[in-house]
C-alpha cells in the first residue's frame, strides 16, 4: 500500500462561479430588501430569546413542549413587527452589502 502523502498534489480542477439569472433592477432590489429584513428578524428573534428564558408561564395554562413553541412563534413575530417599523438597522446595512457584491459580481461576469 502506498503512503498518500508521499504522491505529489494533483491540481483542483477550477469552477467558474454560477451566473445569477438577469433580474430587472426593481424586483432584485426588492428581493433583497425582503431578504435583507428576514435576515434582521431572525437576529432579532435569536436575541430576544434570552429575554423571554426564564418567564414562566402560570398555571393551568403553562408550561410543557406547548408553551416553548408558542413562545418561539411569538419571539418571531415580535421580531418581525420590531423589523417592519424600522428595526435596528442591520436591514439596511446587509442589504447594501448584497447590493456591493451584486455588482461586484456582475462586473467580473463581464
Amino acid at each position: 500500500m502506498t503512503d498518500p502523502l508521499a504522491e505529489p498534489a494533483r491540481p483542483i480542477a477550477t469552477l467558474a462561479p454560477p451566473r445569477l439569472p438577469r433580474v430587472s433592477a426593481a424586483i432584485d432590489g426588492a428581493a433583497m430588501r425582503r431578504v435583507a429584513q428576514e435576515f434582521e428578524a431572525v437576529f432579532l428573534a435569536q436575541m430576544l430569546k434570552p429575554m423571554f428564558a426564564d418567564a414562566e408561564a402560570e398555571a393551568p395554562f403553562g408550561g410543557g413542549p406547548a408553551e416553548e413553541i408558542w413562545r418561539s412563534v411569538q419571539l418571531d413575530e415580535i421580531a418581525k413587527s420590531i423589523t417592519r417599523s424600522g428595526g435596528i438597522g442591520l436591514a439596511s446595512a446587509v442589504e447594501r452589502e448584497l447590493v456591493r457584491l451584486q455588482s461586484q459580481t456582475e462586473e467580473a461576469g463581464r
